[in-house]
């Protein structure tokens, strides 16, 4: 048998790029290599010589990245939930603001004339075009265009 020293010397570049091929990341790399040799020298008696002790080795730095990643996976799992957590608050405080821009909005609707009034309503809730407004209220584009226009300055008046 080697002692530790030699087998650092000869293995720890076999260890070291077999690490390489799995995390792709020089950092996490070396320091899973010291991890590993630093565990070989604990676990050196479990070594029965059923295979060549680079295998062994390698076995180990796979059972060291492995544990990374599913200690990283928790990591990631728990700031996902916390993200998830906090998009979630951020969104119903943004509805809330929007639910009461909307109720300040047509409040502020309800005080305009019944035609502009109906333009408005049928452009921002219906969602329709200018021409498809002229076409329901018998006018033509242009006159659902400008009286949505005035219907905007005067509820902007009102601010």
């Amino acid at each position: 048998m080697q002692n530790i020293e030699e087998i650092y010397q000869t293995y720890f570049q076999t260890v070291y790029k077999y690490l390489f091929c799995l995390t792709h990341n020089s950092d996490i790399s070396e320091e899973l290599t010291q991890e590993t040799f630093y565990r070989a020298i604990k676990k050196i008696h479990t070594f029965k010589g059923n295979c060549k002790i680079s295998v062994w080795l390698c076995q180990i730095a796979k059972n060291l990245w492995y544990d990374e990643l599913r200690k990283n996976k928790k990591i990631q799992d728990i700031k996902e939930e916390e993200l998830v957590a906090t998009k979630a608050k951020e969104e119903t405080e943004k509805e809330v603001i929007a639910n009461e821009e909307k109720i300040q909005l047509y409040r502020k609707m309800q005080k305009l004339d019944e035609k502009t009034r109906e333009v408005m309503y049928l452009r921002i809730t219906g969602e329709l075009s200018f021409k498809e407004i002229g076409d329901i209220l018998s006018n033509t584009e242009n006159w659902a265009r400008v009286t949505f226009y005035r219907g905007k300055q005067k509820l902007k008046e009102g601010d």
